[in-house]
């Protein structure tokens, strides 16, 4: 696939944006909820194998919260896509329930101390609040299906990103949107573990949804047209 062209920049900078947030709440939920993740579900599953195996400080029902209130974000965001095939309606529905329910979670967390939040009800609350979030956002991602900006994982993105380049004899397509994927990713992991050690754990979240925020802004600010993906 060829670079993205004005059509479809629009699209690549709000997912580019979207990612931040990915890393954003992946920090949140490993470092401040107890070793859960609730954008990577590959990430849980691998933690619930660990917990099943009976390692230290990892929890079979935080791993079993996040993925299956991710499910349910799916099947609603499956839902939404159907109904609202347009990119551009599509996009303001996913990141309007992402906005709200995050920030739901940041004044959960907000509620309680920064340790509070990793136990008892604050904790899988939150937990499935972002997970819900995260799957109704990705059903709608993948519905758009801009090559390489999953917003969420980054396995397959790197894999592309070394086998199709000029050291394994590739000509590098597609590299724009791999490499601003690993570093929106990296951005909002640093700056969200940042806020979730230094500060407390709703700061990370209130800023999370803050971008959200700007993002469906920056949107509605586009004709619908050029947030076809080209």
């Amino acid at each position: 696939m060829s670079e993205p062209n004005r059509t479809s920049q629009s699209l690549v900078t709000s997912l580019a944006a979207l990612t931040v947030v990915s890393g954003f709440l992946d920090a949140v939920s490993y470092l401040g909820l107890g070793h859960v993740f609730t954008a990577n579900m590959t990430g849980n599953v691998v933690l619930l194998g660990f917990a099943g195996a009976g390692a230290a400080g990892f929890s079979m029902t935080a791993s079993l919260t996040a993925l299956g209130a991710f499910v349910v974000g799916a099947v609603i965001g499956g839902r939404v896509a159907r109904r609202a095939p347009v990119r551009h309606r599509l996009m303001m529905i996913v990141m309007s329930m992402e906005v709200s329910l995050t920030i739901v979670a940041a004044l959960i967390a907000a509620s309680v101390s920064a340790s509070g939040i990793g136990s008892g009800w604050p904790r899988f609350t939150v937990i499935a609040l972002l997970a819900v979030s995260m799957g109704a956002r990705n059903a709608a991602v993948r519905r758009l299906g801009v090559a390489d900006m999953t917003t969420t994982v980054l396995t397959t993105t790197l894999t592309g990103l070394a086998s199709d380049s000029t050291f394994a004899g590739g000509n590098n397509p597609n590299a724009s949107h791999r490499l601003t994927s690993v570093v929106s990713m990296f951005v909002g992991a640093v700056v969200g573990a940042a806020l979730t050690i230094h500060v407390h754990p709703a700061v990370a979240l209130g800023v999370a949804a803050a971008i959200v925020t700007a993002t469906a802004v920056f949107l509605l600010r586009e004709r619908p047209a050029e947030l076809e993906v080209a």
